[in-house]
């Protein structure tokens, strides 16, 4: 049986318009084990300004890649954003 997923999805507000997102909108999708890392990950996207349009899914997002540079993230890429309250969130 495959093991359950969930997705933490945002629009980064920093790097949208810019470098490899220019002219399109910034989505960075968190990729957790469980729906408690997922609500680690979305307290913390909380407590950033930077990060509009926080949802926790439970299937993976697809988004136009005309309009949006999408990054797929995990705990290897970015291990502090699944640490509870970092950001001070």
């Amino acid at each position: 049986m495959k093991e359950q997923k969930y997705y933490v999805t945002m629009t980064d507000k920093f790097m949208s318009d810019w470098g490899h997102a220019k002219d399109m909108n910034n989505k960075l999708v968190f990729v957790c084990d469980s729906y408690h890392e997922a609500l680690i990950v979305s307290l913390n996207a909380e407590a950033r300004s930077d990060q509009k349009y926080i949802n926790i899914r439970s299937s993976k997002p697809y988004y136009n890649q005309q309009t949006n540079y999408v990054q797929f993230k995990t705990k290897d890429d970015y291990p502090s954003w699944y640490v509870p309250g970092y950001f001070g969130g």
